[in-house]
């Protein structure tokens, strides 16, 4: 295969600031097509460069009639490439192209009954009538000229269009989102039937592409990569090293508030498996004494971020001749970091895009910012990395200084690794580690009084943690076995000194967050 060929297809997603965008973007790679989210508001030469097989307009909050409404060039509809409106989109198409939206009577929000109207190439393969999500204040009341409806609902007679002829189709509603049973299908019909895409986007593709890009970035020079242990940070340390070899350097800091063994693990996987330049710091010390007496969980974080930066610089520059900083940056954080989100709010500006400091005066190298997070595992799974590194659960960067409620001191993240090391060997053990988002435990600064053997006790409690969720956005406590709690909380108890109470977190997010701190 030629290089570069996996960017030959693309899909364009035009952003109108809906909160499925990013699933839109996924459903599609999830076909092995390559797809970009950019804003609405993208000018038709950047589209004509981009040079995309399709077109899809997302949804988005607001009424296409408003007189602060978002619209799209509207050379789109020159561009003679397939297009596809979802909900918001369908009504821009049918606003721009002289057809006429309006508020609806009967707003639609949940599972709706599709049927279909007309054969059409987006229908195949499907199986009438359709379930499928609606999310929808506003309809479709008359056509644009050329366009026939060839879906509808109970609710909308006009629940799906289209001009053939033109190659423009419009959905009210979302085949991105798992309640609509078929979407994946229809998805895949507009972007290998319509679009005449054949699924080039393969993680093998990627990998043999981004290492010749890596070597054409970086020619003979020399990168640095903060190393973690984490999926993302592992995952572009392995596809470096293979593009690079020995010219790639690797910073592991131990920052003091890692888990039991991390710092073993870490040196043993990269340095001696897989023969990395690995550089290890133990910055432990330096660490803890900046956090001795601080409770405010943003001073923490802050405390941990700074002298991080700190410690990672000084060690860089014992490195000579170095010419590039490599990140594990993802294709989620460049969207997040663009504050291009139409109508919607303007997400938070990333860790990893744009927050280093500026006289490192580095190149940034960043092999993954094209990927979400499912196609880093799976990157890291066709690199040979071991499933305890491409199926980690997430770990917070602060570590477990903002799971030792209060002041953090060596004894009391004694008592939390060992709490958290006996959580974790009884999930896994129990075969649940795969299917829960975050488990871990969490040191309250409280005492309570107990009795173990005959005498009274005034020791610490634990609180255990388990959470599923999608994306970190919302979550759900995991309703684990009452046997498994028991199992945890015994040996808890039994084998970690300080602690005579344990308890279980069975708060959602909202309204709480998954970390307590």
């Amino acid at each position: 295969m030629q290089q570069h060929d996996i960017h030959e297809e693309k899909i364009l997603v035009l952003d109108f600031g809906s909160q499925y965008t990013q699933l839109i973007a996924r459903r599609v790679r999830e076909h092995k097509v390559y797809c970009e989210i950019h804003p609405y508001s993208i000018d038709i030469e950047t589209i004509r460069k981009f040079s995309p097989k399709g077109i899809i307009l997302s949804g988005g909050p607001s009424s296409t009639y408003g007189s602060s409404a978002p619209h799209v060039d509207t050379g789109v509809f020159a561009l003679n490439v397939p297009i596809l409106g979802i909900c918001y989109g369908m009504q821009e198409i049918a606003e721009q192209l002289g057809g006429e939206v309006g508020h609806s009577e009967q707003r639609e929000f949940g599972m709706a009954s599709l049927n279909a109207l007309t054969d059409d190439p987006l229908w195949a393969n499907l199986n009438f009538p359709e379930q499928v999500w609606m999310s929808h204040g506003d309809k479709v009341l008359a056509l644009p000229e050329g366009f026939t409806a060839i879906g509808a609902t109970e609710n909308a007679a006009i629940a799906a269009f289209a001009n053939q002829e033109k190659r423009v189709w419009g959905l009210q509603f979302h085949p991105e989102v798992v309640h609509t049973v078929n979407g994946q299908q229809l998805l895949k019909n507009f972007v290998y039937s319509i679009c005449g895409c054949g699924g080039l986007w393969t993680m093998h593709s990627f990998i043999e592409t981004t290492i010749a890009d890596i070597r054409a970035q970086v020619g003979a020079g020399k990168v640095i990569l903060g190393l973690s242990g984490g999926v993302d940070s592992s995952v572009a340390a392995m596809l470096l090293h293979k593009a690079l070899g020995d010219q790639l350097t690797c910073i592991f800091v131990n920052n003091g508030v890692l888990r039991h063994d991390e710092a073993e693990q870490v040196q043993e996987m990269y340095g001696r498996h897989f023969k990395m330049n690995l550089r290890y710091v133990d910055a432990s010390q330096s660490f803890l004494d900046l956090l001795v007496g601080v409770t405010d969980p943003e001073k923490k974080r802050k405390i941990i971020g700074n002298e991080f930066i700190r410690v990672f610089e000084d060690e860089a520059h014992e490195i000579e001749d170095v010419n590039f900083l490599a990140q594990g940056t993802l294709y989620p954080d460049v969207i997040e970091s663009v504050s291009f989100k139409g109508p919607s709010a303007v997400i938070k500006s990333h860790h990893n895009v744009g927050g280093l400091p500026e006289h490192m005066k580095l190149e940034l190298v960043e092999p993954l910012r094209e990927l979400f997070k499912d196609e880093v595992r799976e990157v890291g799974r066709e690199l040979g990395l071991p499933s305890e590194v491409v199926d980690r659960q997430p770990f917070p960067g602060p570590g477990l200084a903002i799971r030792v409620l209060g002041e953090v001191t060596e004894a009391r993240l004694k008592i939390l690794r060992q709490a958290d090391a006996i959580l974790l060997e009884e999930i896994r053990a129990a075969g649940l580690y795969l299917e829960i988002w975050q488990s871990f435990a969490v040191l309250i600064p409280v005492k309570t009084v107990g009795v173990m053997g005959d005498e009274r006790t005034y020791e610490k409690v634990i609180a255990l943690r388990a959470v599923n969720s999608r994306d970190g956005m919302t979550a759900d406590w995991v309703r684990l076995p009452y046997d498994l709690l028991g199992r945890i909380a015994n040996r808890i108890i039994n084998e970690v000194r300080g602690v005579n109470r344990v308890v279980y977190d069975i708060s959602s997010k909202p309204p709480g967050t998954i970390e307590w701190e």
